[in-house]
């Protein structure tokens, strides 16, 4: 009896294994969606567009973009959070999915509870950048002209909450600096205040000031990271001037909750093969992405973390939506 036991049980185990192994082997079977949760043309459009047209490839089957733009990203992440969960619709969202669970009194869905993170897909870095006609030419020169002229620079963002409000709040709030905080709609509109000299100041992603820098219609103080970036090696990281400052984004690959963890290892899998493709790495770079590969594990973590940082950035900002 013992002995007919002790080979039963792993036999039992075997058997149910069969079917999880089946269901990644077979996944997909049939196109799968990609909620793209802003516009065309940002960046979690341009990311998503680059690493799914490699994952065609790579699993044979297709991946169709649909953008469902509108609410920072709520609209699209709630069609998410209720669709079926059999990895046949997944979701690119960026650190703002973590943001809003603080700008947004009420959202139709959990933020943490209701999505399985796949993995990051990119970096996304940011520059501390002035009108060129302003007096400064390092971090130090902005924060002792700011601490001069308090309440008199004009730091533009793109919107209450956003990114560059936030990344802004952060800077002003460890530099002991303070600057009339102008929100836009949208980061195309604060960079071209900032161009034409109608703002001082901002921090906005690289790729949204890429071609301003080359031409010199802005002038790059810092950027975000905890490091010099590859594409601009003689811009300091604000750090340098500011101990501890590091505020990055990412844009991400999520499914709804209940998902089998075959697929969701399988995607993860998939998709780490697309961001190690050459052409996938150098379209992202050319973009000032850094590609970027968790585990659904590593990305659990980042999301926890960030979970609590932005937490603390929002409430520095005081910023709100109702």
């Amino acid at each position: 009896m013992k002995l007919s036991c002790r080979f039963a049980l792993p036999a039992l185990l075997a058997a149910l294994l069969v079917p999880s192994l089946c269901l990644a082997q077979a996944y997909p079977t049939k196109p799968v969606r990609v909620i793209v949760v802003f516009p065309p043309g940002g960046s979690n459009d341009v990311v998503a567009r680059i690493v799914f047209q490699k994952m065609n490839e790579i699993v044979g089957q297709q991946f169709v973009i649909d953008n469902r733009g509108g609410a920072a990203g709520t609209i699209g992440a709630a069609v998410v959070a209720q669709s079926p969960n059999d990895g046949y619709t997944l979701m690119v969202q960026s650190a703002t999915h973590i943001a809003n669970a603080h700008l947004y009194k009420n959202l139709p869905y959990d933020t943490l509870g209701d999505f399985i993170g796949i993995t990051t897909l990119a970096r996304q870095v940011g520059m501390l950048a002035v009108h060129p006609s302003l007096p400064v030419k390092s971090v130090k020169d902005l924060i002792a002209l700011a601490k001069k002229r308090p309440g008199d620079l004009v730091y533009s963002s793109a919107g209450s909450g956003s990114y560059v409000h936030l990344a802004g709040a952060l800077f002003m709030s460890l530099s002991g600096t303070k600057m009339i905080h102008v929100p836009y709609k949208g980061g195309g509109p604060s960079t071209t205040a900032l161009v034409s000299g109608e703002s001082q100041v901002t921090i906005a992603t690289i790729g949204s000031i890429f071609t301003h820098l080359k031409a010199n219609r802005v002038r790059g103080l810092g950027v975000t990271s905890d490091k010099r970036t590859t594409q601009f090696p003689d811009v300091p990281a604000i750090a340098e001037a500011i101990p501890g400052f590091e505020f990055t984004a990412w844009v991400g690959c999520f499914v709804p909750k209940g998902v089998p963890k075959p697929i969701v290892d399988k995607l993860n899998a998939d998709l780490k093969k697309a961001l190690a493709d050459p052409d996938v790495s150098s379209k992202l770079s050319a973009q000032t992405l850094d590609p970027m590969h968790m585990t659904p594990e590593q990305f659990a973590q980042r999301l926890k973390s960030d979970y609590d940082k932005y937490a603390n950035v929002v409430r520095i900002s005081g910023a709100k939506i109702d």
